[in-house]
């Protein structure tokens, strides 16, 4: 497919934003991608894992090959109280812990195919040596305004993270133990991404509420953000410049305590977002994208309000997402993060907890 660019100067959040309700009116119709074949049904496994303290839960998860993943998060939090940080390995055979060191929670790892990782949390950046993760240095570590939210890989070392610094960059490139902070966005925007993708023709991406925006290297190309008043972005996937998909989730406004939120998928097209239906799957949150090989859309993972002891995953399938569930479990199962598997098409690690809230008893929950 011929690669298609942005329609130029959209600068800042909500410039010519058109949304449509993801909970009520029609849903809009979700453009067919010509010659997609039938990916069929996933059968997902649940995979043991190391009993963490409680409450623990997995942020993220990464896959260097079939052989070589990694997962990081939280243990002992209680609600707002934070925990300590958690790391697992996958070694081909089984999960086990590994030692992230003290501070703040992980909420971000990325791997390449060559055994390298990266992990980041708050201020924290740590780099897998082969045996144990490491702390590493980049400029502002420590700093007040100083944040990381996301982490990616590109070839030859590359290492592209999400963040926001106290001059309003929000993306920092890495590449052979140099980092450097790349220019802020020309809209000065004050949104802080909530993470980074890259794509296979070598973009970068950066994602979140009222951001999202795309690094070609030499400069940025700003679009409409997404601005609801109570949302979460946790996933982009830029199949093309005028073919995108967001997943988070929106509480809207008002309504009573424990109010669930509702799912968040949009579809854009360079210049306006639209809402794509997911029925049956209408409460509850929208957690990790991805796409096959050539960057065409593959997996979405969930928690369902309605069906909350199974996870919820959308399979795209003939140029629309259906659903498709995990295994049952006797707890309720929240994803967090899903990740394909280099090297093996149509692989996948999703990571998690046990509950749908931070709360003992939570333990991790991953599932192939």
């Amino acid at each position: 497919m011929r690669r298609r660019r942005f329609i130029s100067g959209l600068a800042g959040a909500g410039a010519g934003l058109g949304l449509a309700s993801t909970s009520g009116g029609p849903a809009a119709a979700v453009p067919v991608t010509a010659g997609r074949p039938r990916t069929g049904p996933h059968d997902w496994q649940a995979v043991p894992a190391p009993e963490c303290t409680p409450a623990a839960l997995l942020l993220d998860v990464a896959a260097a090959g079939p052989g070589l993943a990694w997962a990081v998060g939280e243990e002992g939090r209680n609600g707002a109280t934070r925990g300590t940080p958690v790391a697992l390995r996958w070694d081909g055979t089984a999960w086990t812990r590994t030692s992230a060191g003290s501070g703040a929670p992980l909420h971000s790892v990325a791997a390449a195919p060559d055994g390298t990782a990266w992990a980041v949390g708050g201020n924290r950046l740590l780099s897998w040596d082969g045996q144990a993760w490491q702390e590493a240095d980049f400029p502002g570590r420590g700093a007040s305004g100083t944040s990381l939210t996301g982490v990616t890989t590109g070839p030859r070392g590359h290492v592209w993270l999400s963040g926001r610094n106290s001059d309003g960059c929000v993306l920092l490139h890495g590449h052979r133990g140099r980092w450097t902070w790349v220019d802020r966005p020309p809209s000065g925007t004050t949104a802080t991404p909530s993470g980074v993708t890259r794509t296979p023709c070598g973009d970068v991406w950066v994602y979140g509420v009222g951001i999202v925006a795309r690094w070609n290297g030499d400069a940025w190309t700003e679009l409409p953000g997404y601005q609801g008043l109570r949302a979460s972005v946790t996933g982009l996937l830029p199949v093309a410049d005028d073919d995108l998909w967001l997943i988070g989730y929106d509480y809207g406004v008002g309504g009573p305590p424990g109010k669930p939120p509702g799912v968040l998928l949009l579809h854009g097209d360079g210049s306006t977002w639209e809402s794509a239906p997911t029925r049956p799957f209408g409460v509850g949150m929208l957690t990790g994208i991805v796409g096959d090989a050539q960057g065409q859309p593959d997996r979405i993972s969930g928690w369902d309000f309605w069906d909350q002891n199974r996870a919820h995953y959308l399979r795209w399938e003939n140029g629309t997402w259906v659903s498709e569930r995990g295994p049952a479990a006797e707890t309720p199962v929240l994803i967090h993060s899903l990740a394909g598997v280099p090297g093996s098409p149509g692989a996948y690690w999703a990571a998690g907890m046990t509950t749908s809230s931070p709360y003992p008893p939570a333990q991790v929950r991953i599932e192939r």
